[in-house]
């Protein structure tokens, strides 16, 4: 633990059934650490994604581009900061990075923004899936889904053109306060989900 960090003190359960209430405060003390730790964490997958030099640009400064023209657009809050953060779990979840995302991010964002977040990485194969032996119309299964418009237009307008090495990207300050403010949230235990 970092010098500056408070000692929360320790539980003493050897099994959940026999947690105490103090017990039970310091696992709450915990995770309410956690979640204020997490939007810099994210931002520090966002920067792993610099120095690829495989792509036109990083995938960091793709994500960088995402979110500048979702913000350019006049795009809410939360959608920027979906934009940004879209791919920060590629390293994590080369296979399955949007659900990856999809998962951290989903007690902070709408259903709407969660689904397309989730569904991106399908969408995206629109645009290359017939180069590569991939059915670029695979997202024609969703076709009926109420998010379908709203995921094929992000990838149209922020994921797949974010490429452009002469594209002039806000820096990452601009979006740092965005990403505290969306993902602040007090820890509370596990409920029953609807979803």
């Amino acid at each position: 633990m970092p010098p500056d960090t408070p000692d929360l003190g320790k539980m003493h359960f050897h099994a959940l059934d026999d947690m105490t209430r103090p017990d039970f405060e310091i696992m709450r003390a915990v995770h309410a650490r956690n979640l204020e730790k997490l939007p810099d964490l994210l931002l520090r997958m966002l920067d792993d994604l610099g120095g690829d030099e495989a792509y036109p640009v990083d995938r960091r400064t793709h994500s960088l581009q995402a979110a500048t023209r979702a913000l350019r657009d006049d795009r809410e809050e939360e959608y920027v900061v979906v934009a940004l953060l879209h791919d920060v779990a590629e390293t994590l979840g080369p296979l399955n990075h949007g659900e990856v995302v999809a998962a951290i991010l989903k007690p902070f964002i709408s259903e709407e923004n969660h689904w397309m977040l989730e569904h991106h990485p399908l969408f995206q194969t629109y645009f290359y899936g017939s180069h590569v032996g991939i059915d670029p119309d695979g997202r024609e299964a969703y076709r009926d889904h109420p998010c379908f418009d709203r995921t094929a237009e992000f990838c149209r307008l922020y994921d797949e053109v974010s490429f452009d090495p002469d594209y002039p990207n806000e820096p990452v300050e601009t979006f740092v306060p965005m990403v505290h403010r969306v993902l602040s949230t007090t820890w509370a235990p596990p409920t029953t989900s609807t979803s």
